[in-house]
């Protein structure tokens, strides 16, 4: 008996599990006051109908209570006549009204008594009803909010434990980020290249007039010319020292 005892709570707990995940609370919210209110007028039909009861319980007393009177009056007459037997006969029929007068009293006064509690109970009913259809929409909206924020929760926990994303994403800003940086390292290495080659090239340049003025002197030299300041000694001493850088 544990066993099936177990199985059994099981059974029901699985059972109860999958109707909470089926169970669109939105619809039952709607479908409930449906039912509400649908068993509110099935309610409204019943007290309706207890209320005609009582109604007809009612003219039935007055009516045998009226006829008890009238049986009387016809004893009070009877004896009024001297008949004693016709006054017999109409007491007689007389009881028998103020008999069932009295029961009609009784059924009533009960049922009189029964359909105050159920007018009662149908003003709470139509409170609960109408209170539950003021309640129905911002149930809908409070259950609609905390789906929502179940949701994003659910997203920001199942980011934080899956970094993968994450990691994939400041992995390929890291590679953005070096490859600018070669290409800023690309940039200034043909800068600088390019700078070299330009002082390279005003270099033979400089180099190029130097010879060329070089080439002119030692033509000169070699032809004979003198200059004229050439018997100046101070002159002659340069020629030396030139001459002596050359060599």
């Amino acid at each position: 008996m544990g066993i099936l005892s177990r199985m059994k709570t099981i059974f029901k707990s699985e059972v109860n599990a999958a109707l909470d995940k089926a169970e669109d609370t939105e619809k039952m919210l709607n479908q409930t006051v449906l039912d509400m209110q649908e068993q509110l007028a099935k309610a409204k039909q019943q007290v309706a109908i207890a209320i005609a009861d009582e109604k007809r319980l009612e003219r039935s007393y007055l009516e045998n209570q009226q006829l008890t009177e009238q049986w009387m009056d016809k004893a009070k007459l009877a004896v009024q006549k001297g008949n004693d037997e016709l006054a017999k006969a109409a007491l007689e029929r007389k009881v028998e009204y103020e008999n069932l007068a009295n029961e009609y009293k009784k059924q009533w006064e009960a049922q009189k008594a029964s359909v105050e509690k159920l007018k009662v109970s149908l003003r709470d009913l139509e409170r609960k009803v109408d209170e539950a259809k003021r309640q129905k929409d911002l149930l809908i909206a409070r259950n609609k909010r905390a789906i929502a924020q179940k949701q994003i929760h659910q997203t920001m926990a199942g980011m934080a434990t899956n970094a993968g994303a994450f990691n994939t994403f400041e992995r390929m800003k890291r590679k953005v980020e070096e490859q600018e940086a070669r290409a800023e390292a690309a940039k200034e290495i043909a800068e600088e290249i390019g700078d070299a080659k330009l002082e390279k090239q005003f270099a033979e340049l400089g180099k190029s007039s130097i010879d060329d003025e070089l080439a002119k002197l030692k033509s000169q030299m070699t032809s004979g010319e003198s200059p004229k300041s050439e018997e100046d000694p101070e002159l002659a001493k340069l020629k030396e020292e030139i001459k002596g850088d050359l060599k």
